[in-house]
């Protein structure tokens, strides 16, 4: 039972004949202390962990987030640590074929984005985003102590091969083991990888400026964090399975991983909540049931005075504000439109909300952004394909005794992003602020654009250096593959964190981490794209032993293989210039809400 917050109450004097306070300025005075307790709390429906209406003092902000950054670091550590790893150890350990060992791990890549969505939607609908990211997160660390057991047990693997090639196999009970483990892990990163960052989001509230100043710090400071993890799981945990066994390096990472999850429970006192709101699909269909059903009965929407919402203060959707009808999209304001049936304003089977309908144009509306940003996401599947193939046919000696592992070049991009946000951050959007007078310097959308800008030339440095590598007699230095790294992590800082602020702003109350699982399912569609494409470049060029990409690399084509993905980012930047300029935003309606109501209605059971 949650125990009753009771109203705020001010100590008032009687008014005495003989006083020189007069009463009007002591109800000002009044006005004056009541509006500043009402600052303190959140506007945007977060409680604490009591259930109450979010104190702005002693939760959220700064206080709360270093948890999720926390948490963050040590996710994507054991996630890249299992990604660059998992190909030597299926070849070496698991006696599978490269082709096949690479052909794996980009579909685990790709489900494990996917899954994005099923974590959202359990989030949105059902959890709320703390308990999805302690469930799922559980889930993760399951796979990863099963991944490490593997690893460490003899008897869960093949023996060790006597001559090459190698004819011993892995059993099925072996492989099942191993996909259990790497599925579990696929579930736990798509299951938390939506909910972190909009729960992180949810610290900093909307109305209140200075919050929403920190809140795009906290974006910047959250792709930081991925790829402070991605240095560490490229680095640290690739040298120590070099040098001490699979078991170790898939070890270290999970010890980290169970440890953040200590630490992202630590700050249970000091987060907002917000509250699961009920299943978005749903409500999509009913719109476009109502809508359809009346557009079938010749109903017209005669003005915005015909269309139904509800009167409370709260919109009908629980946990989320209410908003402003807008004009586009027009065709689906008839599932609002109020029927004559008595009592049909009950049954969103018969008529919406506009708030509902305004949720379902709000997703319908970003989908062309989404659409438009895909292309980059075949870009960013180099990083662990082609770039660090090449790597491996390079020199990559750093004095007599020491080589850079190839699967540790990517550390290049990652580099980048950890030298760009700080300056990003500090310095360039001061300036963009006092140019543009946009609170964050450029909006998302351009921020975005200027990441799908600079991909081009990115994929355009990796064409002409492959073509310098290839002509040459002897092996260049890996050295040369920087600005391809720096560009296309360049194109990341910018895009990536774009999109965080993007899906999170444009989203509703009741679809934030089905939004940001849209864009992280790209990550996912790309590499499923890029293995299509490599596999239509292969056929129509020859197959693989004439075709433009071959077994052997020296005796490919890979720089006309980066003068095509040149092209599509070239004319995906042109394609999303028109989607960008034709977007029109959302709008919540913002009431002024007494705080006594607020603490009444966020201590209810």
């Amino acid at each position: 039972m949650a125990s009753r917050v009771e109203p705020f109450t001010y100590r008032s004097v009687a008014f005495d004949h003989n006083s020189m306070i007069d009463p009007s300025m002591e109800k000002f005075h009044e006005d004056i202390l009541e509006e500043e307790q009402t600052s303190y709390f959140v506007s945007n429906g977060c409680v604490d962990i009591r259930g109450r209406i979010a104190d702005k003092r002693t939760t959220g902000g700064w206080k709360s987030a270093p948890f999720i950054i926390v948490n963050e670091v040590a996710e994507r550590l054991a996630f890249f640590a299992v990604g660059v790893s998992m190909v030597t150890f299926m070849f070496r350990e698991m006696h599978q074929t490269i082709p096949s060992a690479a052909s794996h791990v980009s579909e685990w890549i790709g489900a494990a984005y996917i899954l994005t969505l099923l974590g959202a939607f359990l989030a949105d609908s059902y959890l709320g985003r703390f308990r999805t990211i302690i469930v799922f997160s559980t889930i993760y660390a399951l796979g990863m102590v099963l991944l490490t057991i593997q690893a460490s047990v003899d008897s869960l693997r093949p023996p060790p091969c006597a001559a090459s090639p190698c004819n011993t196999k892995a059993t099925d009970s072996q492989n099942l083991f191993l996909f259990t483990a790497l599925g579990l892990i696929a579930l736990g990163t798509g299951g938390i990888k939506p909910c972190v960052s909009c729960f992180g989001a949810d610290q900093f509230d909307e109305a209140d400026e200075k919050e929403v100043e920190k809140k795009y710090s906290f974006f910047n400071w959250f792709f930081f964090a991925i790829n402070m993890g991605a240095l560490l799981g490229l680095t640290v945990c690739v040298y120590i399975q070099d040098r001490k066994g699979s078991g170790w390096g898939f070890g270290v990472p999970t010890a980290a991983l169970i440890i953040s999850i200590m630490i992202i429970i630590a700050g249970l006192p000091f987060y907002r909540y917000q509250k699961p709101t009920g299943s978005p699909f749903t409500r999509f269909l009913q719109v476009i049931v109502v809508s359809m059903r009346n557009h079938l009965r010749g109903i017209q929407v005669e003005s915005d005075a015909n269309l139904f919402e509800v009167k409370s203060m709260e919109s009908d959707i629980l946990g989320a504000r209410k908003l402003c009808h807008t004009e586009q999209y027009r065709f689906f304001d008839k599932a609002a439109v109020l029927a004559t049936e008595p009592g049909s304003t009950k049954n969103r089977w018969r008529v919406c909300t506009v708030t509902q309908v305004e949720e379902f144009k709000s997703f319908i509306r970003i989908l062309p952004v989404w659409a438009s940003t895909i292309a980059l996401s075949i870009s960013f599947t180099q990083f662990s394909t082609f770039f660090i193939t090449q790597a491996t046919f390079m020199d990559r000696k750093l004095g007599p005794d020491f080589a850079i592992p190839a699967s540790t070049t990517p550390i290049f991009g990652a580099l980048n992003a950890l030298i760009l946000v700080p300056i990003y951050e500090k310095w360039i959007v001061p300036i963009l602020r006092k140019r543009t007078g946009h609170p964050r310097g450029i909006s998302s959308l351009q921020r975005m654009g200027a990441g799908l800008f600079v991909s081009i030339f990115a994929l355009l440095s990796a064409a002409v250096i492959e073509k310098k590598r290839r002509n040459e007699d002897y092996p260049i230095s890996v050295f040369w593959l920087f600005p391809q790294f720096f560009l296309m992590g360049t194109a990341e800082v910018f895009t990536y964190v774009g999109q965080l602020e993007f899906f999170y702003d444009e989203a509703t109350d009741g679809t934030r981490s089905i939004c940001s699982a849209m864009f992280l399912s790209e990550i996912g569609i790309g590499s499923f794209l890029n293995t299509a494409l490599v596999n239509i470049v292969t056929k129509a060029t020859g197959g693989e032993e004439k075709g433009w990409l071959r077994n052997g690399l020296n005796q490919s084509k890979l720089d006309y293989y980066y003068w095509i993905l040149t092209a599509i980012n070239l004319g995906n930047f042109f394609l999303y210039l028109l989607v960008a300029s034709c977007y029109k935003g959302r709008q919540v309606v913002v009431e002024d809400v007494p705080v006594v109501e607020l603490e009444l209605e966020g201590s209810r059971d």
